[in-house]
This record gives structure tokens, sequence and C-alpha cells, in this order.
């Protein structure tokens, strides 16, 4: 059992090897190569990687590495394919990890600016109008400009049919007044 994945320039290829009989696998990867080769699109050896996940009890010796247009290929413990990091055990963690790396990077300003307090608020406020009478034109405070940014973000959410809350929001939204209702909630 041995297929092709693609997704734009992105290929993989996924082979289950039985009883040690690899010979679809490299079939498939053979094939690949000389589909490449026809229609004028260059592989490059050097870029690709091998990933072995074997899941037996029994410590076997590894396969022989695969080889492309004379370059055998490097055969890694762990690979980034499509954002997802995969590793030879499957185990999740890495993944997990560089998620919650990327989304507390994300978050860093929002917490910075969730502990502004009122006077740092108005203070910005008050620097804002000083660029405004240097520049000579007016400029929005801070306030605005949050605001701002919060609804064209909530309205390319209600735009945005594949969004995971554009079913809340639109449950939210108001038939009467067209606007964003408070959610109600159950105090205990």
């Amino acid at each position: 059992f041995s297929y092709l994945q693609k997704f734009s320039d992105d290929s993989a290829a996924v082979g289950l090897i039985t009883d040690g009989d690899d010979t679809e696998y490299r079939e498939l990867i053979q094939g690949f190569v000389d589909w490449s080769l026809r229609n004028n699109l260059q592989i490059n050896a050097g870029k690709t990687k091998e990933l072995v996940v074997d899941l037996r009890r029994r410590n076997n010796p590894p396969p022989a590495p695969v080889n492309i247009l004379g370059t055998d290929v490097e055969v890694v413990e762990s690979y980034k394919y499509l954002g997802v990091h995969l590793n030879n055990n499957l185990d999740w963690t890495h993944n997990t990890d560089a998620l919650v790396k990327k989304g507390n990077s994300r978050l860093f300003l929002l917490r910075r600016l969730s502990s502004i307090t009122d006077r740092d608020r108005k203070r910005m406020d008050r620097l804002v109008r000083r660029a405004s009478s240097v520049l000579g034109c007016p400029l929005d405070s801070v306030e605005v400009v949050g605001n701002g940014r919060m609804m064209a973000k909530l309205s390319s959410m209600l735009d945005n049919t594949s969004h995971p809350l554009q079913d809340t929001l639109t449950a939210l939204g108001s038939s009467f007044s067209e606007r964003l209702l408070h959610p109600r909630c159950v105090k205990e």
C-alpha cells in the first residue's frame, strides 16, 4: 500500500512496508522521479528527506536509503510537512511545543496591552495629540484605532463562513439593529 500525496509544490510518498518488502514503495518513488523528468520538473535530491516510522517492538535494522538520481536520500528523525511537525515515533510533543511557541509570540502584545493602566493610556493619547499638532493633521486616538481594528476583525470573521466563531457571532447579531448583542452568561 503506497501512494503519492501532493499539495502545491510539496510531495510526499507514503508507503506501508510489510514483511520487509519495500518494492512497491521504491517503484512509486522511481515512477515519480521518471514522471518528473518527462515533464521537465527538477527534483532536488539534496532537499529530499525520508522519515521512517517503525512501530514494531523489535529493533530492526533500518531499511536501505532511497536513491534519487544517484543521490542517497537523507533519513531524518523528524520533519515539518505542511506546518505539522512529524517524528519517527508519531509523538506530537514537538508539534504541540511549536504551536504553543507560535501562539505565545502572537499573544505577547495582547498580554502587554491588557495590563496597560488608564494613566498610561491617557499618556499615549496625549502623545498622539502632540504628534497630530506637529504633523498638522488629525490622528485617531489609541482607543479609536483599537476599536477600528477590532471591528475590522469581527467583520472579517462574520464574512468568513469557514471561521470557527462565525456561527456564534451570527447568532449574536440583532435582526433589528444589525448590531452584535452581548452574549448571555449563566451565573452560578
